[in-house]
């Protein structure tokens, strides 16, 4: 026996648009992570010389930096999900529940 108010939810065309919103943005940003880190992991393994140069004069590699900026973007991208979450998908769900409620 489904709750009537879930019913409602599901039958509301603003819970199919967040539902397909979050979808597709998710996965264009798991996408864009899969580039990025399979990518890094590709120059690992097929250009390990071009990852091996020296930045100047010290010990540090092309492949520190790097790989420091896949962890940054791993961070940015997720920033970038966690504010579009509070805002546009937060609005929609409070939208949808005050609809479901009446």
């Amino acid at each position: 026996m489904t709750d009537p108010v879930v019913a409602r939810i599901r039958a509301n065309p603003k819970y199919q648009l967040l539902k397909s919103k979050r979808s597709a943005f998710g996965w264009w940003l798991a996408a864009l992570m899969m580039v990025v880190y399979y990518g890094y992991i590709a120059l690992i393994a097929f250009n390990k010389e071009f990852l091996a140069q020296p930045l100047g004069v010290g010990v540090t590699t092309i492949g520190v930096p790097l790989g420091m900026g896949v962890i940054v973007f791993t961070i940015v991208i997720t920033g970038i999900y966690v504010r579009r979450a509070n805002g546009e998908y937060d609005k929609l769900t409070k939208e949808i529940l005050e609809d479901a409620t009446k």
